[in-house]
C-alpha cells in the first residue's frame, strides 16, 4: 500500500516538475516551479523513509526451514574428476531430499549417475554407478528406505554440457536426483 502511494505521488510530482520547467516565461517562474517540484519530491522521499517496513529477523528454526526449502530445489550433485566421494557442499541438499523422502514414504527417487567424456565408455558407466550409489548410500544413512531409491548410470551418454573443455567436463561429473 505504501508503495502505491509513493508511486502515485512520484507520478504526480515528476510531470509537474517537467511542465513547470518547460512552461515558464521567465527565469524567476522557472526557479519557483523547480523549487516547488523539488519540495514535492522531497516530501515523497520523506514519506518513503518514514513509512518503510523494518526487516524481521528470522528465528533459527525459520532460517533452517528456509535453508531446506532452497536446498530441495537443487537436484544436481557434482563430483571431482574420477571421484565418487560426496563433497561437504552438497550435504544440505541431500539432507533436504532425505527429509522429504522420509516424510513422504510413498515418493520414490531415481539417482542418475553421470561422467565426463574422458575414459572408456565402460569405465564411465562404472564411475556413474559409483556416484549414484554414493548418493543412494547417503540418503539411506539419513533414513530413506532402500525401496524408495532406484540407481541408474548413464556414464558419458547424457552430458549436460556438450563442450569439450574443462568447464564442460566439470558440469558433466554429476548425479541427478529425479522424482
Amino acid at each position: 500500500m505504501n508503495r502505491s502511494i509513493i508511486s502515485k505521488s512520484l507520478l504526480i510530482a515528476l510531470p509537474m516538475l517537467a511542465l513547470g520547467a518547460c512552461s515558464s516565461n521567465s527565469d524567476v517562474d522557472a526557479e519557483s516551479a523547480e523549487k516547488n517540484a523539488t519540495q514535492a519530491v522531497e516530501q515523497v522521499v520523506d514519506d518513503v523513509q518514514t513509512n518503510t517496513i523494518e526487516a524481521i529477523e528470522l528465528t533459527a528454526e525459520e532460517q533452517l526451514a528456509q535453508l531446506y526449502t532452497d536446498a530441495i530445489l537443487k537436484t544436481t550433485i557434482h563430483f571431482e574428476f574420477d571421484k565418487s566421494l560426496i563433497m561437504p557442499d552438497y550435504a544440505v541438499i541431500l539432507d533436504a531430499h532425505a527429509k522429504y523422502l522420509v516424510n513422504n514414504t510413498d515418493k520414490t527417487i531415481t539417482i542418475e549417475g553421470h561422467a565426463d567424456e574422458l575414459g572408456t565408455p565402460e569405465y564411465n558407466i562404472a564411475l556413474g554407478e559409483r556416484r549414484a550409489l554414493a548418493v543412494s548410500t547417503y540418503l539411506e544413512n539419513m533414513g530413506v528406505a532402500a525401496s524408495q531409491i532406484t540407481v541408474v548410470s548413464y556414464g558419458e551418454e547424457k552430458p549436460v554440457n556438450l563442450g569439450h573443455n574443462e568447464m564442460a567436463r566439470t558440469e558433466n561429473r554429476r548425479a541427478e536426483l529425479v522424482y
